[in-house]
């Protein structure tokens, strides 16, 4: 009795919740439209790229069928489609307040009802809307016959729900990760593996079709068939073959897959809303003492030289490893640094010089230094009261890119030579890398302090304030051209002595080693009188929001 009393109560109370959630999650997207007018028209915007886009991929799909490779080619986009949405938590968790279910530990919800309300409401935005244009086009390409069309009608439900649901088990499993520093650390991470795994998978299918054409992609479907939700995909297109045992398979690990994704989901939703947060504890008093007895300076700086050169030093060090938007520059640029090689060898234009690659991406990171430090820039400016204080901070803030970049820079060009087998190139590319780094360490510094712009704090996806992406650009690029075009004749000289066979080839590094710092010094020099000079401009440019 009590039973049949309290199934349809719950059945309403979760039913009220569902609706409650969607309200507020459209809430949410038309709010947040309307904060700015520069809101709204990205809003609008990204609504109208996902229909545009995706209707594109619908009607691509729509051309394609009957085509021999159609089914490969939706499972491999289905299965590139899931990757995605694994990865997205990492990447909009500062962006999308609805992935934080923390923000929800003080309502009075059970986890069933709060589970499919966060469901259903998940299906709601731009994202689903794009992967629902694509599955559906996949389903209309692929199905056929009265047995593939009623696979489409559950598999075309069933993929969304797994990938939408595989985002949320993801980002609450990390939520509290997701929402620290060491989560946007993750974050970093994240891109970095999808850089280096699309050039690493691109690289493998190659070698393993072992051809052009449709290789690639038949090779990567051969494999995505079997797993969820690919293989509801695939299962359309058996039910249409009349293999009933293959699409059963397929739909029901599809199944299979969500159920488990629903059982975990629900087991880490209860656990944090039970949970205390390991931030509200109190530390414990020895901790405490220890952390009040720590010396202003820490073992990391002890090497470091005294006065404002290493104090300088010390705090540029900290911001590219405590700071997201920082460290994702210097993780991009070592690890970009070391792969081009390798992809130009892979493609079959392996050189040494290929090396320069580092010496290039790290030279960026000394521009914009005092966009690097945000609003705090205004204490920096405190203690800069005349042209020989702006040289002797931003001489400290190159000297500690150059402990990272140097050695880096001819490490890469090292390894390079090593696995090319070119030793006798050694010499010219190290000395052409260090002056590449040397001329982009005297632009940055110059752009730095003619050029500066903000970098937003409150958006973890934006590297520049609006309307200062012009003056960025033409910052990066526009040194990075300059410092280019500095290095001319080093790669001249190298040039002309390979040319003419000299043995004097060896000589290209120390002359490229004092160019390199020549012109870095020169570029320090020139930069610390405007640096000085326009210090209201600068903080009026680096703390704009």
């Amino acid at each position: 009795m009590s039973a049949t009393a309290v199934s349809p109560a719950n059945a309403s109370s979760t039913g009220s919740v569902t609706r409650t959630f969607v309200r507020l999650k459209l809430a949410l997207l038309r709010n947040g439209a309307r904060r700015t007018t520069g809101r709204s028209a990205a809003f609008l915007g990204t609504v109208a790229l996902t229909v545009v886009f995706g209707g594109l991929g619908l009607l691509t799909f729509l051309s394609l069928r009957g085509h021999e490779h159609v089914a490969d080619g939706a499972i491999a986009v289905v299965a590139v489609i899931a990757l995605a949405w694994a990865f997205m938590p990492f990447f909009v968790s500062g962006i999308d307040e609805t992935l934080d279910p923390g923000r929800l530990a003080m309502l009075p919800l059970r986890p069933r009802p709060l589970i499919v309300a966060l469901l259903v409401a998940s299906v709601v935005g731009v994202g689903p809307l794009f992967t629902l244009l694509l599955v559906l086009g996949a389903a209309l390409a692929i199905a056929s016959g009265a047995a593939g069309w009623a696979a489409a009608a559950v598999a075309v439900p069933l993929t969304l729900l797994v990938c939408t649901t595989l985002a949320r088990a993801l980002a609450t499993a990390n939520a509290r990760l997701l929402s620290s520093r060491r989560g946007r650390d993750l974050a970093i991470l994240s891109g970095v593996v999808i850089a280096l795994g699309i050039q690493a998978v691109n690289i493998a299918i190659s070698r393993l079709s072992g051809e052009g054409g449709i290789g690639p992609i038949e090779a990567m479907a051969d494999v995505a068939r079997w797993l969820p939700p690919a293989s509801a995909i695939d299962a359309m297109r058996a039910a249409s073959e009349e293999s009933y045992g293959v699409a059963a398979l397929g739909l029901g690990g599809t199944a299979a897959a969500l159920a488990l994704l629903l059982w975990w989901w629900a087991h880490t939703l209860t656990r944090l809303m039970t949970s205390p947060d390991s931030s509200t504890l109190q530390p414990d008093s020895a901790t405490g003492a220890a952390s009040r007895t720590r010396p202003a300076r820490s073992r990391a700086g002890a090497w470091l030289p005294e006065g404002r050169t290493g104090t300088v030093m010390l705090r540029t060090l900290r911001y590219a490893w405590r700071d997201p938007k920082t460290k994702m520059g210097w993780v991009m640029a070592l690890s970009m640094g070391l792969v081009m090689p390798v992809v130009f060898a892979v493609q079959g234009s392996a050189s040494v010089y290929h090396a320069c690659w580092a010496a290039a991406l790290l030279g960026l990171m000394m521009y914009n230094q005092f966009g690097q430090d945000y609003s705090a820039f205004w204490l920096v400016a405190q203690t800069i009261s005349g042209p020989r204080d702006a040289f002797v901070e931003l001489r400290a803030r190159a000297y500690a890119v150059a402990l990272i970049a140097v050695p880096y820079t001819v490490l890469v060009v090292v390894i390079s030579a090593a696995v090319i087998g070119s030793w006798g190139a050694l010499p010219d590319a190290t000395g052409i890398a260090l002056a590449v780094l040397g001329a982009l360490f005297g632009a940055g510094a110059i752009s730095s302090a003619r050029f500066p712009y903000s970098i937003p704090q409150d958006n973890p996806m934006q590297n520049v304030a609006s309307g200062q992406g012009a003056v960025a650009y033409f910052s990066i690029f526009g040194g990075a051209a300059v410092g280019g075009a500095l290095c001319a004749p080093v790669i001249g000289l190298a040039v002309w002595l390979r040319a003419a066979d000299s043995a004097l080839v060896w000589t290209v590094l120390p002359v490229g080693v004092g160019y390199g710092v020549l012109l870095a010094y020169a570029g320090l020099r020139a930069a610390a009188g405007p640096a000085h000079a326009r210090i209201p401009e600068i903080l009026q440019a680096v703390s704009r929001a």
